[in-house]
């Protein structure tokens, strides 16, 4: 771990970051040969996981169907944010009933997001399965929720932050711990 700064310590760099990827795409097509389930990503970070698993897995990411979802209106603690949510379009361009589904997001963390994707999800049908894929897994869970597919764990504290970069959106790929501390 290099020294930290105002952005915190590095942890995972670009090719770290790649590893990761192609790690989950490795743990998804271990666990369903032949066909893949759908992915939804969620805003904004975890649509990136998506799209990138997606392409990792060559040809076969080509058939997989990708959504988008933006829980900003299921949050449990919309109340307690300082700031008012950004909200961006969801989109799910298959069919949800009885669908077998991946939701990607970059960082787990205390499960309330992944809650608020479920209830999201749910208001457009009810999947067979619904799966959990993260980059990151810094535990600290406040909802029992576990991720079916990770890309690392790293432990932290309560009041440490996981910075996820992407160059999509940040110029790089990193991500890195800034310490409470």
């Amino acid at each position: 771990m290099e020294g930290a700064d105002a952005e915190g310590s590095k942890i995972l760099g670009e090719n770290d970051l790649s590893n990761k990827i192609q790690r989950l795409a490795a743990q998804i097509t271990e666990r369903h040969p032949g066909r893949l389930p759908c992915f939804v990503g969620i805003h904004t970070r975890g649509v990136t996981v998506a799209q990138r698993v997606r392409s990792a897995l060559g040809e076969e990411g080509n058939d997989v169907s990708l959504g988008t979802l933006d829980i900003s209106f299921y949050r449990d603690d919309l109340d307690h944010r300082r700031t008012n949510p950004v909200v961006q379009a969801s989109e799910i361009p298959f069919e949800v009933e009885g669908a077998e589904i991946i939701v990607f997001d970059d960082v787990l963390y205390t499960g309330r997001t992944i809650r608020s994707a479920i209830d999201g999800l749910l208001n457009y049908g009810r999947p067979s399965k619904i799966e959990l894929a993260v980059i990151i897994d810094r535990g600290n869970r406040e909802i029992p929720i576990q991720p079916d597919y990770v890309g690392e764990t790293i432990i932290t504290q309560r009041l440490d932050r996981i910075k996820v970069c992407f160059s999509e959106h940040d110029g790089e790929d990193s991500i890195s711990l800034i310490s409470a501390s």
